[in-house]
């Protein structure tokens, strides 16, 4: 009797199926040379609100897609956020706050052709049930966490996106 687990082999055999499909379809890694990330990797200029909330969508952004080395694109960024009382305490005070946020984004090149426009949205959520400091410093970090989550989010659309990637 043999020792190997048989739906162990039947998922490597699925596994392998999948990646042999994937190969076979012209599945490229993203971020791989000469993949659609290397025609914006550090040929971006950013433009984002002179705000904390731009500060860490900036650098998400540069995280991503490097800092700027040879301008060939702009990518403009305006941000949207609104706060959302979700929990009441029995005392009647708000008890957790949802960030909503969106971002509006246009991805031109340098003669002004729109290569890539779109809006993405999210949210993220924060206690109010701490001290005020603690309150403040949950605000913060939910406010940063949504911009790393709007940047990846305009990210990916960028790089599914033909026309922003086209060299």
């Amino acid at each position: 009797m043999s020792s190997r687990n048989p739906h162990s082999l039947l998922r490597r055999s699925l596994v392998m199926l999948g990646l042999s499909v994937l190969a076979g379809c012209g599945f490229a890694p993203v971020y791989g040379t000469d993949s659609s990330a290397s025609t914006l990797r550090g040929s971006i200029a950013y433009d984002m609100p002179d705000t904390p909330s731009g500060f860490h969508l900036r650098n998400r952004f540069e995280e991503r897609l490097g800092q700027t080395e040879e301008t060939r694109f702009r990518l403009a960024v305006s941000i949207d956020v609104s706060e959302s009382l979700i929990g009441i305490g029995s005392d009647n005070a708000p008890s957790r706050v949802n960030l909503l946020g969106s971002a509006s984004y246009t991805l031109t090149d340098l003669g002004g052709n729109t290569r890539s426009t779109g809006t993405v949205t999210n949210f993220t959520s924060y206690s109010t049930t701490g001290t005020t400091v603690a309150t403040r410093a949950a605000q913060r970090d939910a406010s940063e966490r949504l911009m790393i989550n709007l940047a990846d989010l305009v990210v990916t659309r960028l790089l599914a996106d033909p026309a922003a990637v086209a060299p």
